[in-house]
């Protein structure tokens, strides 16, 4: 049985806040509330999971609108146009987050960071705020109750890290999608929600991150922007985009894998085909969405990498990013990049295998289905 307002009620008990600020959120927690009761089955795992998460998001909400109110020069704090990281889940864009992440000139959302916004980093205990390994123990826990992750998105407590959770304290995010068998929710999302005041609300939450613990210079990342560019447009106009790519058939059936593995720790009743249809369903919609941004006078904005590039010449591939920014990439940044690199391979924590036989698809019909994306990008994809 999930209650919203019992909820509600335990997020402003545990933080002694009731300032919500925006009216932006409700929609979305009622729209996944009740796709969860009627669609979902959870096991008791996955009933406390929603609960926690749920009540974990409203709290960090409660907390950052607290400390914009206490301290309104937050929300006076200039944010440089970001260069923003889309395009298909499962090309390299973790990886080369990561890589971009190693350069002191530029700010990422790091994993403890988006877990626990407040009280907001400051630059003199970055790299030892306990919350770090409060982090790390979370992510031990996850390790064991989902083993293959490692495999598929490794990632630590200071890593840099999608801003899906961010976009959850206002309940538009796809981050719901592979934890909980929602497709009512989805449809919602993908149709209906309107995103201008969500990503609002992450601009609130960088200025917030930034205030205390600079540089200015975003470098955001988050495959599923491609469904929501326009929105993303509105908030941020002046971003450019850099944007990965790798052959349908093999996107497509890794991330419904990926699904799966969050999935199954919250019912017992996984429905893989239905994990093979949203994820392709999801790519579709997106990459029509981004190539009709494209397409109507931004090109001009978007800079594309090969995942096979990426993995054999990341550091060329990056600086001729650089070249394209207009930004200087200095010796310094190159070589935390190159040791980052080495220090973490592909397939450090083994190799991630998946079918796509196992979610409904057929690797043929999915590369017929996105010929109107392989043929507009051409070499960027094949």
């Amino acid at each position: 049985m999930i209650d919203i307002s019992k909820l509600i009620r335990t997020a402003t008990e545990d933080t002694g806040l009731s300032n919500f600020g925006e009216d932006t959120w409700q929609e979305g927690l009622e729209v996944l509330a009740k796709s969860v009761k009627e669609e979902a089955d959870l096991n008791a795992a996955g009933q406390a999971s929603f609960e926690r998460t749920v009540v974990s998001l409203l709290s960090r909400r409660l907390e950052v609108e607290d400390w914009h109110v206490r301290y309104p020069e937050i929300d006076e704090e200039s944010l440089e146009a970001p260069l923003i990281v889309l395009g298909l889940p499962r090309t390299g864009s973790t990886a080369l987050h990561n890589l971009l992440a190693q350069d002191p000139k530029v700010r990422v959302l790091r994993n403890w960071e988006s877990t626990f916004p407040c009280p907001p980093p400051e630059t003199a205990t970055q790299f030892s705020d306990p919350r770090i390994a409060l982090v790390e123990r979370q992510l031990a826990l996850g390790d064991k109750a989902m083993p293959r992750m490692k495999q598929m998105l490794p990632m630590t407590a200071t890593s840099p890290i999608e801003d899906q959770f961010i976009m959850g304290h206002d309940f538009k995010s796809q981050v719901f999608m592979p934890m909980f068998h929602v497709p009512s929710y989805v449809k919602w999302f993908d149709d209906e929600a309107d995103l201008v005041p969500t990503f609002r609300y992450v601009k609130r939450v960088l200025k917030l991150l930034q205030w205390r613990c600079p540089p200015k210079k975003w470098r955001l990342k988050n495959p599923s922007y491609s469904q929501c560019i326009d929105a993303l447009d509105q908030v941020f106009p002046g971003a450019q985009y850099c944007m990965t790519h790798r052959p349908v058939e093999e996107v497509i059936p890794s991330m419904a894998d990926l699904y799966l593995e969050i999935a199954s720790v919250n019912t017992d009743s996984v429905d893989p085909l239905w994990l093979g249809e949203v994820a392709a369903n999801n790519c579709e919609n997106g990459m029509r969405r981004m190539l009709s941004f494209r397409e109507a006078g931004n090109e001009h904005r978007f800079f594309d990498i090969h995942f096979k590039a990426l993995q054999t010449e990341p550091i060329q591939v990056i600086e001729n990013l650089y070249v394209f920014l207009g930004e200087k990439f200095t010796a310094d940044a190159g070589a935390a990049m190159l040791s980052w690199r080495e220090e973490t391979p592909r397939d450090k924590h083994g190799r991630h295998e998946y079918s796509a036989a196992d979610f409904g698809l057929d690797r043929d019909t999915l590369r017929e289905r996105f010929r109107f994306y392989s043929e507009k990008l051409g070499s960027s994809i094949v």
